[in-house]
Formats: C-alpha cells, sequence, structure tokens
C-alpha cells in the first residue's frame, strides 16, 4: 500500500470481527512504531501488549463513563497501552530544554501513528483511546514511577468497510505565510 492511501484511507476503527490478530502483526506494529523518530533520539516509548481478557477489562474499566472506546476495547482480540518514559524528551543535562514539558506526547504520537498506519496497511483497525484515567490503567498494567500511559490502541479486524472520513479543514483555513494571518497561496 502507498502511503498516500493509508494517510487518505485509515479511519479510526471501533467494531472488529473475531479474528484474533496474530503475534506477527502484533510484531510488525511495534516494529514500524519502534523505527519512529523522537527527541535526541531518547526513543522514550513503551507498550504493552495485552491479550488477557481479564486485563483488557480492567484497562477498559479506567476508561471515562460513555466513552465510545470501551465496547471496542472489549471486543479487540488485543490492546496495546502506549506509553512513555518522562523526564527525558525534551530536556538536556536532566532539565527541560522547550516550553513544552511534555515532548514525549510528540515523540509518541508520531510511533503511534506509524503503528496506526502499519495496522492499516495490514487490513487492521485501531483507534486511539485517550478518555480515561490514566492513573488507574498505569496500576493496572503496573508501569512503574517514571513513566505514563498516554493511550490505549484496541486492535483489530475492521467488521465493516471503512467508510470515508470527515470532511477535513482546507489548506487555506489553516496554512499562513511568513506571519500568521497572511494566506498560504501557492
Amino acid at each position: 500500500m502507498e502511503l498516500t492511501d493509508a494517510i487518505l484511507h485509515r479511519r479510526s476503527v471501533r467494531k472488529f470481527t473475531d479474528y484474533v490478530v496474530t503475534d506477527k502483526e502484533i510484531k510488525q506494529l511495534l516494529e514500524a512504531a519502534r523505527l519512529a523518530q523522537s527527541w535526541a533520539n531518547t526513543q522514550v516509548w513503551e507498550f504493552v501488549v495485552v491479550r488477557d481478557r481479564g486485563i483488557i477489562e480492567k484497562v477498559a474499566g479506567t476508561y471515562a463513563d460513555k466513552n465510545p472506546g470501551t465496547k471496542c476495547s472489549l471486543g479487540a482480540s488485543a490492546l496495546i497501552v502506549a506509553c512513555a518514559k518522562t523526564g527525558v524528551s525534551g530536556c538536556y543535562g536532566g532539565k527541560e530544554a522547550t516550553k513544552f514539558s511534555n515532548w514525549f506526547m510528540f515523540d509518541l504520537g508520531i510511533a503511534v501513528q506509524n503503528l496506526c498506519l502499519t495496522a492499516h496497511d495490514l487490513g487492521l483497525g485501531t483507534v486511539v483511546v485517550g478518555l480515561m484515567d490514566h492513573d488507574a490503567c498505569k496500576k493496572v498494567i503496573g508501569l512503574p514511577d517514571g513513566y505514563e500511559v498516554v493511550a490505549v490502541l484496541p486492535v483489530g479486524k475492521p467488521l465493516a468497510e471503512l467508510k470515508q472520513g470527515p470532511p477535513r479543514k482546507e489548506l487555506k483555513d489553516f496554512v499562513h505565510l511568513d506571519t500568521f494571518g497572511k494566506a498560504f497561496n501557492k
């Protein structure tokens, strides 16, 4: 699959078949995440693959009420909990080097995007779940201090054919030339 095709057609998937995602497929997803760029090559990501039904239920139990991710997580054959080591990305010599102390979010976002696009390429579906009690999820998966749960990715075969996504802003609505407010009319 071409990258542009994956970008154009990948959608959040919240309904899965009963297909069991293989360890080989999970490894391919994680390999794609592993190859992501990161701040000073710190590679702060950690991924916890959850297959145990009881733990899947506990992880989904940390989601906010009425989170549509709950049902799909319970129907997934695997969850991938995306975590990050804190205090490294965006830091030099143990001190924050940027205005944004959570630079690990950017690094992990790139890794998760690689994972999601690869899932689409393999005919799998994912959705990024973030509306949750992150600290409760951290306890469920036994994540130590110095690390944070960022998101959970249910993985499975899409139940239905993927539909066209919602409309996106036009470039003219968010791209500026040289200074904010000056139209980029290229």
